[in-house]
């Protein structure tokens, strides 16, 4: 049997190391591995489908995927996944102590569709108090003017969205020209210690602790999306290649958890590795549908409320038929 000749693009990641560079095969696949920034990834797959496999923000896969007749399919596979309370900067001069004081702000994010700024908004929507049509949202590129929204959008109705071509988030947050940012990455203001800049949530991550403990939602930034059209002739390809990627972050995270391997040259990781362990049930960084559902299921409802997915649709609908079937030893 030939080998299937696949393209797959996405950023270095170490829980994939060992897929991308043949230490792990793939049974059947002959892969070219092309190692891009994930903006990348997303702009030229997403406007082009130039690579047959890629990294995908969750949030505009949504869109696509659940479009009619939709080209992609996605993999339970998770390239990257952060809690995001520590997401919210703000400019101190406007009044802001609580997500409460949100109401009839100015709150930016870099596009709509950005996973980081809906997981937040989802939470401010269904949890905190503060919908959706309360806040007057801005989109800008984070530290530099110009970025555009990748994919249609079908904003609900009452929310009012600007968009600014010419300044950046980070310009307008140090200015005061929008009152908060929900941004993935710390914004240059904050960064060079804009003194007018800070978190929302300086002391996040016991806040994102207990936000887990109660929900079991560990939000999934991107993930693995592939052309559909692969698996017509070659259903196989989905299982194969899932089954990679487990092993590849299988290895990776085992050497977190040996001092003498680990690519990380920091004290105490294989200790803070343990207590991850502990804390996430035994799975560090769990790949599939089940062991991700509630956060499948509230991305699916999230990016549904605020216009980016055509429909809310179920785990199971985004990946391939049949994916977990267990093998039976």
């Amino acid at each position: 049997m030939s080998l299937v000749k696949l393209t797959i693009a996405t950023g270095d990641y170490d829980h994939f190391r060992d897929f991308r560079l043949g230490l792990v095969r793939a049974e059947g696949i002959d892969h070219n591995w092309l190692t891009l920034g994930h903006h990348d990834c997303f702009a030229r797959f997403t406007a082009n489908r130039e690579f047959d496999v890629s990294e995908l923000s969750f949030a505009k896969f949504t869109a696509q995927v659940t479009r009619e007749n939709s080209d992609i399919i996605g993999l339970p596979v998770i390239c990257s996944r952060l809690f995001r309370f520590s997401s919210f900067y703000i400019n101190r001069n406007c009044g802001i102590e609580t997500v409460a004081d949100l109401k009839g702000k100015r709150v930016g994010s870099p596009e709509w569709a950005h996973s980081a700024a809906v997981y937040m908004r989802g939470w401010m929507h269904n949890e905190a108090g503060v919908k959706l049509s309360d806040v007057h949202w801005y989109q800008a590129g984070a530290n530099a003017p110009g970025r555009e929204e990748k994919v249609e959008l079908n904003l609900p109705e009452g929310v009012e969205l600007t968009r600014v071509r010419e300044k950046s988030l980070s310009e307008m947050l140090a200015s005061g020209e929008i009152d908060c940012a929900i941004i993935a990455r710390p914004p240059t203001c904050f960064l060079e210690g804009h003194p007018d800049v800070v978190r929302l949530y300086p002391e996040y991550q016991a806040m994102e602790e207990t936000y887990y403990a109660k929900t079991k939602v560990w939000p999934i930034m991107h993930i693995i999306a592939m052309q559909k059209s692969i698996l017509g002739e070659n259903p196989w390809v989905a299982r194969n290649l899932y089954d990679a990627f487990l092993e590849s972050k299988r290895r990776s995270i085992e050497r977190l958890f040996d001092p003498a391997v680990s690519r990380y040259p920091l004290p105490w990781l294989a200790t803070y590795a343990r207590e991850m362990r502990e804390k996430f049930g035994g799975d560090t960084f769990p790949f599939g549908i089940e062991e991700n559902r509630p956060t499948w299921e509230q991305m699916a409802l999230y990016t549904w409320q605020q216009g980016i997915a055509h429909r809310q649709f179920q785990p199971e609908e985004i990946f391939p038929q049949g994916l977990m079937t267990p093998v039976i030893i």
